[in-house]
């Protein structure tokens, strides 16, 4: 199938809001995790959708980020942004924000980059289209999106350390000639 048209982030961007309810929270009264999880996990899916216009799988989340508990009553917005687009896959940067409705604080409680695949109606992966940064943070999180995905296949075991060298610094001891140090050899601290 031909490669499909390019889209602009703005294009697909999603946001919901929800209101912390009792059957949400844990025995503290804070909004549950997997909950939050839950929720995050629909708006990119929407997002996904939107950018591709096909049925969409949730592929990975990547290091999922409880920074505040969310209080029983407070008001959550969630916002979904295509940061990147590879064949027919696509990571997108969901985050969550928490609005004490009484005060008016608004704080960031979660974020992840999630990975969402394409599927045709029986459920191979389609191509879809190549994202069009618009602004120079779209553009930083565009760069970004590269390594993240070859990290994430790094932990998946679908590439080895030496296929991955724009990480291979971080991953492989190097000598400080930059030559890549001996089995067995400690790095100097």
């Amino acid at each position: 199938m031909a490669m499909a048209k390019t889209k602009n982030p703005s294009e697909s961007y999603t946001k919901t809001t929800e209101l912390v309810l009792p059957n949400d929270t844990n025995t503290l009264n804070h909004m549950m995790g997997g909950r939050m999880m839950h929720l995050m996990d629909i708006v990119g899916a929407i997002c996904a959708q939107k950018h591709s216009n096909r049925v969409v799988v949730t592929a990975s989340v990547d290091t999922l980020s409880f920074r505040h508990p969310i209080r029983l009553g407070a008001c959550v917005t969630i916002e979904a942004k295509v940061t990147r687009s590879f064949s027919s896959s696509m990571e997108l940067h969901v985050v969550a924000y928490a609005e004490d409705l009484q005060t008016e604080v608004v704080v960031k409680s979660n974020e992840a980059y999630f990975t969402f695949v394409a599927v045709d109606q029986a459920g191979r992966p389609i191509d879809v289209p190549h994202v069009v940064p618009e602004t120079a943070e779209e553009q930083a999180q565009y760069d970004g999106a590269f390594k993240r995905r070859q990290l994430r296949l790094l932990m998946a075991g679908r590439l080895k350390p030496s296929e991955v060298a724009e990480l291979s610094e971080l991953l492989v001891p190097h000598n400080e000639d930059g030559s890549i140090m001996e089995a067995g050899k400690q790095p100097k601290l």
